[in-house]
C-alpha cells in the first residue's frame, strides 16, 4: 500500500500545526519523521491513522481518498511513547486483544500471538500481567500488540523515549530487523538525530509543521539543505559562525585565515555561514593549518562516555564533543581545533552551498 499526504494543513486554536505538508510513502518502506518537540510529528501520524481530520488537503491510500475514513475503517496500528497495556490482562491477552475484536478464529489468534511473542523475545512472559513487567517488557508488549495485527500502516510515535539507554539501544536494533520483513508502510517519529541515523531508511525533517527536507536518512545527514535542517540533524546542534572566502582562504570571524579546503575551492569569494558538527571540534590539535578556536570555557557537561565543552571566543559560542571525560573549569582558557575538510558552507540566506566530501555511512557517523 502506498500512503500519500497531499497539501495537508491543520490549525488548532489559531495555531498552525501543519502547513501545506506533502509526503509519499511506499509499501515495505521504513520512514522516519525527525523534528523537535511540537514540530508536527504526532499530528501527521494521527491524520495518517484517521484519528484526526486535516483542515485542508487529502490522505490517499493507493490513490484512493481516505481522508474522511475513521481509524476503525483503516488498516493501521499505532505504538505510543507511554506503555499502554490493559492492566487486568496477561501479556498473551494483551497481544491477542485486537485479533479478538476483529473476530479472528481462536486457533489463528493463538498461532499469531505465539509467533509474534517469539519474534519479540517474549514467549516466557505470556502468562504475566503488565504490573509484573519491566518498562522495556511493557513496551515490547505494546509493540507486539501492534505487530500482531499485520496492518498495512504501522505508526511508532517515539516508542523508546521512556526507556533507559541500554534498553533503547537494544530495542532499536531488534525493531529495525523485525520490521525489515514486513510489507507495511512503517513510520517512526523521533526527536533524536542519533536514533534516526541508527535506524536508517527514509527521513523527513519537520520544523514548525513544514517539511524541511526528505530523502535517504544518511544522504540528508551528509547534505542538509538548510541551516535549520543541519541544526535539527545534529545533537548538540551544529556550530555556526559567519565568515568569508577571500584570497584563497577561509576566514571564520576574526580567526586567522586558513587555505581553502578542496571541497570549498570552487565557491565564489564572499560571505558565508560556516558550520561544524561538535564531534569535529577537539581540544587536541590533529593537523597544521586547521581552524583554531581560542576562548574560555563556559560549561562542561559529562554524559556517559562523552564530554561536551562549551567555548566562547568573544564572537561565538562553540560546542566541542570529546570522547571520555574532559575536565575544564568555567572561565578556563581553552583552544580547540577543527579540520577544515569538515566545514559546511551555507549562503547568508541559510541554504547549503557546499558540504564536506565525506559524511555519514551505514557503519557510523562522521
Amino acid at each position: 500500500m502506498t500512503i500519500e499526504l497531499e497539501n495537508i494543513s491543520k490549525v488548532v486554536g489559531g495555531e498552525v500545526h501543519l502547513d501545506d505538508l506533502s509526503l509519499r510513502m511506499e509499501a515495505g518502506s521504513f520512514n522516519i519523521l525527525l523534528g523537535r518537540t511540537l514540530a508536527g510529528k504526532t499530528t501527521v501520524m494521527r491524520i495518517m491513522a484517521g484519528l484526526e481530520q486535516p483542515d485542508g488537503g487529502r490522505v490517499l491510500e493507493d490513490g484512493r481518498d481516505v481522508t474522511g475514513l475513521t481509524v476503525r475503517k483503516r488498516s493501521v496500528a499505532m505504538v505510543y511513547q507511554q506503555f499502554i497495556n490493559y492492566p487486568a490482562m496477561t501479556v498473551y491477552q494483551n497481544i491477542a486483544s485486537p485479533l479478538r475484536l476483529a473476530g479472528v478464529a481462536r486457533k489463528e489468534i493463538d498461532r499469531r500471538v505465539r509467533e509474534t511473542a517469539e519474534m519479540m523475545g517474549m514467549s516466557h512472559l505470556l502468562d504475566r500481567t503488565p504490573a509484573e513487567l519491566s518498562g522495556g517488557q511493557q513496551q515490547r508488549t505494546a509493540m507486539a500488540r501492534a505487530l500482531v495485527r499485520d496492518s498495512k500502516l504501522l505508526l511508532l510515535d517515539e516508542p523508546l523515549v521512556n526507556l533507559d539507554y541500554k534498553l533503547r539501544e537494544g530495542l532499536r536494533q531488534e525493531l529495525r530487523e523485525i520490521l525489515k520483513v514486513r510489507d507495511s508502510v512503517v513510520v517512526y517519529a523521533t526527536t533524536e538525530p542519533q536514533e534516526a541515523l541508527i535506524l536508517g531508511g527514509s527521513l523527513t525533517v519537520l520544523h514548525e509543521g513544514r517539511v524541511e527536507q526528505s530523502g535517504p536518512t544518511h544522504n540528508v545527514y551528509r547534505n542538509p539543505r538548510t541551516i535549520e535542517v543541519a541544526r535539527i540533524f545534529s545533537d548538540p546542534p551544529m556550530n555556526l559562525a559567519s565568515g568569508r572566502i577571500m584570497d584563497g582562504e577561509v576566514r571564520v570571524g576574526e580567526h586567522r585565515g586558513i587555505p581553502l579546503p578542496t571541497h570549498l575551492a570552487d565557491l565564489a569569494p564572499g560571505k558565508y555561514i560556516f558550520g561544524l558538527r561538535p564531534h569535529h571540534l577537539s581540544p587536541q590539535q590533529q593537523q597544521n593549518n586547521g581552524v583554531v578556536i581560542d576562548g574560555h570555557c563556559e560549561l562542561t557537561e559529562i554524559s556517559g562516555s562523552l564530554s561536551f565543552t562549551h567555548i566562547n571566543d568573544g564572537e561565538n559560542s562553540w560546542v566541542a564533543q570529546v570522547p571520555g571525560v574532559f575536565e575544564a573549569h568555567v572561565g578556563q582558557r581553552l583552544t580547540a581545533y577543527a579540520n577544515p575538510a569538515k566545514l559546511f558552507a551555507f549562503s547568508p540566506s541559510g541554504t547549503l552551498a557546499r558540504a564536506p566530501g565525506n559524511g555519514a555511512s551505514a557503519g557510523g557517523v562522521h
